[in-house]
């Protein structure tokens, strides 16, 4: 996605062209990108140099799989609930915290969100309750250009009391 200018490559997607152009400001200002994005960045570098587009490849054919067994699940379904994160909120690491802390606590909270970042189904997280004085997510996920329907469950969810006291 940085190569890309904030797009994947590849993809039947609509690409604004314009937020592209905006999007390749990061290589003026890579030093601040954060330590995972590096990594990320270094990693997919590494695989694309020393063994080409093939595991590209093989992640966008998975990706069609994950996509139809969600598609599959909203025959039934409006929406899916989940937590936004698999876990309660946890502490930053310290400012002197080694690059594998800050890579291992960023990625420990994507599980739930990570998946509709690659199948593209609308999804979008809203305050729910607390547990231990830390806030909790619920994720709502929709159809395919059904966001109309999360943006109702959400708005209908807000108007049905105080978050902080469910």
């Amino acid at each position: 996605m940085m190569f890309g200018d904030g797009y994947g490559l590849s993809r039947g997607d609509l690409y604004s062209t314009s937020l592209m152009d905006f999007h390749r400001g990061w290589r003026r200002q890579a030093d601040s990108l954060s330590e995972t994005t590096k990594l990320f960045m270094l990693l997919g570098t590494y695989i694309n140099n020393n063994f080409g587009p093939r595991f590209y490849g093989k992640a966008l054919n998975i990706s069609r799989r994950l996509t139809a067994a969600y598609d599959k699940a909203f025959k039934d379904y409006d929406l899916l609930l989940m937590p936004t994160t698999p876990m309660k909120a946890t502490k930053l690491p310290e400012a002197n915290a080694s690059r594998e802390e800050y890579v291992a606590r960023a990625l420990e909270m994507i599980s739930n969100t990570a998946p509709f970042d690659i199948t593209h189904h609308p999804a979008m997280s809203l305050p729910c309750g607390m547990v231990d004085g830390l806030p909790v997510g619920l994720m709502l996920v929709g159809r395919m250009f059904e966001e109309s329907t999360i943006y109702r469950a959400a708005h209908a969810f807000e108007q049905a009391g105080d978050w902080k006291k469910m």
